[in-house]
């Protein structure tokens, strides 16, 4: 039943008691902050209060003073809009820096969505202590979530032993409307739930309003009999002010074994807001009448913003500390054991945390003979991979149903599936998004995540790829296929303008190496570099292997960029390539110093690195004296005028390509000895 007038819940109003107070405060500190920026959604979190305020107090183990401490609970807000509720609860709190102090301050909520604040419009991993991943697009907060349930799970089943618990955290998200909608929340769900990861809850919040009105517009779906279809355990709560509704859910979650958990609540979305309509509490501030009416129906200080009452904060902060610190203190101390009793293990669980690589992690690395044959660098990948997941056994991941093509599957390793949690090779099934989202909730949690699929797949996991860029966090796409050389698959499977797309995201490592030692040399810098996001383009075909004793060593990956082969005195010309046009670059070289032309060729394997080489360094290999330059690539040309100037050419795809086998398609398309040497006398005669 609702109160018509007011369009809330009735028999909600101010009760006076502590529980209320604090609810009506996050509603409060919500309401002020989104007028105060005159921006942001304060529905949402006024509606949700009694969620979040239950979870934390009740629930959440947590060390606001220890926000990092790797056993917690993760919460993530996958309705990232609503992140003044994600800042009221860390003020409340008292969750602190790693200085002590506080991660979010009254005056950090008072420069919402402010330059430079630490309450950004949607909440920022690694901007904001507390805040467990980026979350904004909808759906990946779903997906993140479900990579760090699985994480737990893998953890757990490889560390913990008799009497030593070390892993036994459970995830909660927050979910919306628009987080049902999305494709990535309902792929990854599927996948949660034939893993019956029964430490996964998601709340979601029912409130049937998207930005466009209500959700019948387009959604009238039974969420709940979807969620019962993908395996998992739903309740229902009819209202999310029934705070005793709210804590019989999460006990019976935390009850569950062998499912996921979905609670469905209902809400009504910027309750409180006598004369605002719904849409207004979703999208925009409520105004300031509208602000003061709310108060007053909550029996609010109308006079007052950002009003915390005395004791609020204090007893917020208790009810967390005293179940978390407790809990985080045991599990110190349960560590300590454990690096006695579990050495070996323990160095292993401390590298997680630190981020540290093991001792001679490298070690059985491949090197890659000179053969005139080659092998596609795809293989090369795999060899190199398990080389070094034979060392570092958190380096674990898998494919969207293609490894078999893809070689990114760890031999010896089992599946992890629900009878086996300590499984390293992960089968994501034909979910691209998902497997993305759910790669970067792994990694967020310690793990070397790595993901991988046809390079043409990029774009059905976009969003979760940015992102990684986005936050830092260490995850290694891994995409095969690389070029038109994929052949008679068609220009359908034939990726043109993905390279252009990952070089124009900003902290996104791009490899594409030229032959095996390349492949060895990126996966090096890769691992050496753990909060960098790379991407691996690897090749279906065969790529000669280079003789390094005629030509440079490998080593200049790391560089990004590097002098592969050169001629006496100022070359006439610079060949650049990348991938599997580095071969094709090195035979027409080698024509033209026959020729009596003076060729340098430049393997390109990552611009992002070459661009962070000094000026010297970036002179040396490309010196501005020589303007005659050919860019030699299959694929899209955009960026490569960077690189060639005004004076040079490129010889790359400006159409989609075509089914054929790859020799027709070389000749259709330029790729030929023969015409990068015409290309290259063209430009020096230019």
């Amino acid at each position: 039943m609702t109160d018509t007038a007011t369009n809330a819940p009735a028999d909600v109003h101010e009760d006076g008691s502590p529980e209320r107070l604090a609810i009506d405060t996050i509603r409060t500190l919500s309401m002020d902050a989104v007028q105060a920026a005159n921006s942001g959604h304060p529905g949402t979190p006024m509606a949700l209060a009694p969620v979040g305020h239950t979870l934390w107090t009740k629930f959440l183990r947590y060390d606001p003073a220890q926000a990092n401490w790797p056993n917690r609970d993760r919460f993530v807000l996958s309705v990232g809009h609503a992140s003044m509720l994600l800042y009221s609860l860390l003020h409340l709190a008292g969750v602190k820096q790693p200085d002590g102090a506080p991660a979010v301050s009254l005056d950090d909520i008072k420069q919402f969505r402010q330059l430079s604040s630490k309450t950004p419009g949607h909440p920022e991993y690694s901007h904001t202590v507390g805040v467990e991943t980026t979350t904004g697009p909808l759906g990946q907060g779903c997906g993140n979530s479900v990579g760090m349930a699985i994480a737990e799970r893998w953890m757990a089943a490889r560390y913990n032993k008799p009497g030593f618990t070390l892993f036994d955290h459970d995830v909660y998200a927050l979910c919306g409307d628009g987080d049902m909608m999305e494709g990535v929340a309902s792929e990854a769900a599927s996948l949660a739930g034939h893993l019956k990861l029964s430490n996964l809850c998601w709340i979601y919040d029912s409130n049937q309003i998207s930005i466009e009105g209500d959700t019948d517009l387009a959604f009238n779906e039974d969420v709940g009999k979807r969620f019962e279809a993908y395996g998992w355990n739903v309740i229902h709560v009819d209202d999310a002010n029934d705070v005793a509704a709210l804590t019989k859910a999460f006990e019976e979650f935390r009850a569950t074994q062998d499912s996921p958990t979905l609670i469905i609540v209902k809400s009504v979305i910027g309750w409180g807001s006598p004369r605002a309509g719904s849409e207004k509490a979703h999208g925009e501030a409520l105004g300031e009448e509208n602000v003061r009416l709310t108060k007053e129906a909550y029996g609010w200080p109308t006079d007052k913003n950002f009003y915390v009452p005395e004791g609020v904060q204090e007893a917020f902060e208790s009810a967390i500390a005293s179940r978390g610190v407790p809990l985080r203190e045991a599990w110190e101390a349960t560590l300590q054991k454990y690096r006695t009793e579990h050495a070996e293990l323990a160095k292993e669980v401390d590298a997680i945390i630190t981020g540290a690589l093991p001792e001679g992690w490298d070690a059985d690395i491949p090197t890659f003979e000179a053969d005139a044959k080659g092998v596609a660098s795809r293989d090369a990948g795999g060899k190199v991979l398990n080389a070094i997941a034979n060392k570092m056994p958190w380096l674990l991941g898998g494919s969207a149903d293609l490894a078999p093509s893809t070689k990114t599957d760890i031999k010896g390793e089992a599946s992890y599936e629900p009878s086996n949690y300590a499984g390293r090779n992960f089968h994501f099934g034909v979910r691209e998004h998902a497997m993305g989202s759910i790669a970067v909730g792994m990694a967020l949690s310690g793990l070397r995540s790595y993901g991988s699929t046809f390079l043409v797949f990029l774009d059905y996991m976009r969003p979760p790829v940015r992102l990684s860029a986005l936050m830092e966090v260490g995850t290694t796409w891994i995409f095969t296929h690389d070029s038109i050389g994929v052949g008679e698959d068609g220009p359908t499977h034939q990726p043109i303008e993905m390279l252009a797309m990952m070089r124009a995201t900003p902290g996104l490592d791009m490899f594409r190496p030229g032959d095996a030692n390349e492949v060895a040399a990126a996966w090096r810098a890769i691992v050496e570099t753990p909060r960098q996001p790379a991407a691996l383009v690897l090749s279906r075909q065969a790529l000669p292997t280079l003789d390094r004793s005629k030509y440079a060593s490998a080593d200049g990956v790391k560089q990004g960029g590097y002098v592969l082969a050169d001629s006496d005195g100022t070359p006439d010309v610079i060949l650049i390539a990348t991938g599997s046009e580095v071969g094709l670059a090195i035979q027409a070289h080698e024509r033209l110093l026959a020729d009596g032309v003076k060729s340098r060729v430049v393997s390109m394997p990552s611009w992002y690195r070459f661009e962070k080489q000094s000026d010297a360094y970036k002179e040396s290999v490309l010196p501005k004296a020589v303007a005659a330059r050919v860019a030699i690539e299959m694929a899209g040309e955009i960026g490569w005028d960077r690189y060639v100037g005004l004076a040079g050419k490129t010889i790359a795809m400006s159409t989609f390509g075509a089914s054929a086998p790859i020799a027709k398609l070389a000749d259709k398309f330029g790729f030929t000895v023969d015409n990068v040497v015409k290309v290259a006398k063209e430009v020096i005669a230019a």
